[in-house]
């Protein structure tokens, strides 16, 4: 087949896929307006929190290179923070709005997602590559220990200000802990343009991300009201999976350039981040918020048995292979279950 002709067909494939959402978004408002709203806002806000989130953190990434951040600690704590940018603006906006269970169940979930779906994805589809024990063993301790203090939390049904400030002050605690028992290296990578630029370019992407997590809140708030679903499962299995879609894009580029530390530094830092700092952020600008103590404790403590398991392997294996890929995403699938214990 000629370029040309690829060309062309690849032009009416995109034509039919268009004419076809299309037609079906014109027949969904027509038999039911605000389920099909709903849901094409979350579509809409996911899809912006992902494609705001990458560019964020990508151009986050090329400036910590310039600086001469070690990799694993790009990884960890700034690539982290930018791709657990929407589980953080949606955790304020949600306590703004006095919705408790979208900020936990996003978290919960997101953790969930990240140390399974996330982890066993880069497996199957970025392919096979060594972990050092002593990284996965400090850092999974931290997030086991940050996760076990925000469960213990949530299961009274709510989480407090003084609570807050707890989960907020222990990331970077924890960070600490790490950074000094690793005693990693610096090692700079290289960057072809200035910091700045890169600066800006990360400023606009964080700006998107926070758009698109107002646009995800609102359209979860309106399924949840039309479809009689409680808010915290469709954070905890939908929304998490949106704001955890950058996590995936991001850590399937670092792979391909063969940054393997930037990835699992990542998919574990942003669980740390998300059993503390995301979880509390929001109530500790805006005070305490409810929840549903035990839905929360529930999928908390099974997003805590699957990251023991998760870390156990992968210190034991010391690799993360398409074997252990697909033990992950059984994990996440049996997690669906929760809502009929």
């Amino acid at each position: 087949m000629s370029r040309q002709v690829k060309a062309l067909w690849r032009d009416w494939k995109l034509i039919f896929i268009f004419a076809g959402f299309a037609s079906a978004l014109l027949i969904g408002f027509w038999l039911n307006f605000d389920v099909t709203l709903g849901i094409a806002l979350l579509i809409l806000g996911v899809s912006l929190l992902a494609f705001s989130a990458e560019k964020a953190v990508e151009n986050s990434i090329s400036v910590a290179s310039a600086l001469g951040v070690s990799p694993l600690m790009i990884g960890l704590i700034i690539v982290s923070l930018g791709t657990d940018f929407p589980e953080i603006t949606n955790s304020i906006i949600s306590s703004a709005f006095g919705h408790g269970d979208i900020n936990v169940g996003d978290s919960f979930g997101s953790i969930l997602a990240q140390m399974t779906l996330v982890l066993g994805l880069l497996a199957l589809v970025g392919g096979r590559f060594k972990v050092k024990r002593e990284e996965i063993t400090v850092m999974g301790a931290c997030e086991l220990l940050a996760l076990i203090a925000s469960v213990s939390m949530v299961e009274k049904g709510y989480i407090s200000w003084i609570n807050a400030v707890f989960l907020v002050a222990s990331w970077p605690i924890l960070m600490l802990i790490t950074k000094s028992v690793m005693k990693k290296p610096d090692v700079t990578l290289h960057t072809e343009q200035k910091p700045f630029s890169h600066l800006m370019l990360a400023i606009l992407g964080f700006i998107g991300v926070a758009v698109g997590s107002y646009i995800v809140i609102n359209s979860v708030i309106t399924l949840s009201d039309v479809l009689n679903v409680p808010e915290y499962l469709i954070s905890f299995f939908i929304v998490a999976i949106g704001t955890s879609l950058p996590e995936l894009v991001v850590d399937l580029t670092a792979i391909r350039k063969k940054q393997y530390e930037i990835a699992i530094g990542d998919v574990i830092g942003s669980s740390i981040i998300d059993a503390g700092f995301s979880i509390g952020i929001g109530p500790l600008i805006f005070g305490k918020i409810t929840v549903s103590g035990r839905l929360a404790e529930t999928t908390g403590l099974y997003a805590l048995l699957c990251s023991f398991v998760v870390i156990s392997i992968l210190a034991l294996r010391k690799k993360l292979d398409a074997k252990a890929g697909v033990l992950f995403i059984v994990l996440y699938c049996l997690a669906y279950a929760i809502p009929y214990i």
